[in-house]
């Protein structure tokens, strides 16, 4: 069993929170386990909760036209959210929520251990970004945490509701290649990634 199956079968498992008394499935997260990229949202949503995978409604469409937008594929990158069970009437996550599976996702990325993160809404980004900006000035943007190249977009879902971001949303997307080519650079030679706070990317 690979790490990354041992973290779904603890997900599968976790009582640690009131999420695992509503949820349906939980949701650890799919795709490429050596992925250079890993997009993480916020939490599953209804359709995520009845398949047990992530970005499979709406959202999860409309994501896989932006990948094609820059030539991905689902299976090329790794799909993760901050929480990993439904919560009720997609409702935000709480506090407690996001820290009771705050482990699976760090252990997910130290083995991944993607060159660029991807996050999609403004509780991903939270978790990455400084605090004080909202995702209005920090999307497009891009930050380091850990010595891993770090960028803010909208959550795809987002364009649902206000179809005024789709463009904006899209546009953030195309930026994408570009940075994980700017993190390898910085990686080949022996560069890494210094800590700094999120800044406007020069794309």
């Amino acid at each position: 069993m690979s790490e990354l199956e041992a973290i779904a079968r603890e997900v599968a498992s976790c009582t640690r929170c009131e999420l695992a008394k509503t949820r349906n499935l939980t949701v650890p997260g799919e795709g490429n386990p050596a992925a250079e990229i890993m997009f993480i949202g916020e939490a599953p949503g209804w359709h995520e909760n009845q398949q047990g995978r992530p970005f499979v409604g709406q959202a999860g469409q409309f994501l896989e036209e932006l990948l094609r937008s820059v030539d991905l594929k689902r299976s090329d990158v790794f799909i993760a959210n901050v929480v990993k069970c439904r919560p009720p009437q997609n409702r935000d996550p709480m506090p407690e929520e996001i820290a009771a599976c705050r482990g699976y996702l760090e252990r997910q990325l130290q083995v991944i251990k993607p060159k660029l993160i991807v996050t999609l809404g403004r509780y991903s980004m939270a978790k990455f970004f400084p605090a004080g900006k909202g995702i209005r000035d920090l999307h497009g943007t891009t930050c380091v945490k850990e010595g891993i190249l770090c960028y803010a977009m909208y959550h795809p879902a987002a364009a649902l509701h206000q179809p005024a971001l789709r463009r904006t949303i899209e546009q953030d997307m195309l930026k994408v290649p570009g940075l994980v080519e700017m993190a390898t650079a910085s990686a080949k030679v022996e560069e890494p990634l210094e800590e700094k706070p999120a800044q406007l990317s020069l794309f």
